[in-house]
């Protein structure tokens, strides 16, 4: 059976446009003003890799203790823009079909516990649920460490695994872990940018995929 990996961020919760303006605060309050799009942009990357990215649109390097303060920073105005967090629409129901219909499926995202915490409850998922997380994994995307860990964990092969993004980031590290893809319209990037990174198919959200599951063969 086929088995679907999910990112979080974008894709299951709103929580994209959270990140970006806890980013653009983080980076205002430390001197340094970049526009929210260019943040958005690179949003679904690892922390580390996000603050490599922002020191070149910046065109200085970051230190190391300058990144972590920057990260920290972030994870805290985050927290207090979105104390709680909401599903997208047809998150939790499309969950709760993949659990009654046994369909193989788990997490994986570029956030950390606990941050990630609050948002795992609100899409009521048991803790049987397979999610793997940054510290589960060396790398994070577009490198494909993290979905490779939730197959392995699924035990399905790679070539039966479909990936659930919303951001090019997702996709690309689903081709380098040679998944097929499916892109969500949640996360703000357009139907022409998932296909062009390898989305084969784009649905507007987790209701719409929930509707279209016969597409993609995973049905019992």
């Amino acid at each position: 059976m086929r088995a679907l990996i999910f990112d979080l961020d974008g894709t299951l919760v709103d929580t994209v446009y959270a990140h970006v303006f806890a980013w653009q605060q983080a980076l205002a309050e430390a001197g340094m003003s970049i526009d929210g799009w260019r943040i958005h942009r690179k949003i679904g990357m690892s922390g580390g890799l996000f603050t490599r990215a922002l020191a070149r649109e910046l065109g200085r390097s970051l230190e190391p203790g300058e990144a972590r303060a920057l990260q920290d920073r972030h994870g805290v105005i985050f927290r207090q823009l979105l104390p709680e967090r909401r599903p997208l629409p047809g998150a939790i129901a499309l969950l709760r079909r993949l659990r009654e219909l046994e369909v193989p499926h788990g997490i994986a995202t570029s956030g950390r516990r606990p941050e990630i915490d609050p948002s795992l409850r609100a899409l009521e998922i048991p803790a049987s649920t397979v999610v793997i997380e940054r510290g589960d994994v060396a790398r994070a995307k577009p490198e494909p460490d993290l979905f490779l860990a939730c197959q392995s964990r699924l035990s399905v092969a790679a070539e039966e695994c479909y990936v659930i993004g919303d951001a090019v980031w997702d996709l690309l590290a689903a081709r380098r872990a040679r998944m097929m893809s499916i892109g969500l319209l949640t996360g703000g990037y357009g139907e022409d940018e998932l296909s062009g990174a390898g989305a084969y198919r784009v649905y507007r959200d987790a209701a719409e995929l929930d509707a279209s599951l016969d597409e993609l063969g995973v049905l019992p």
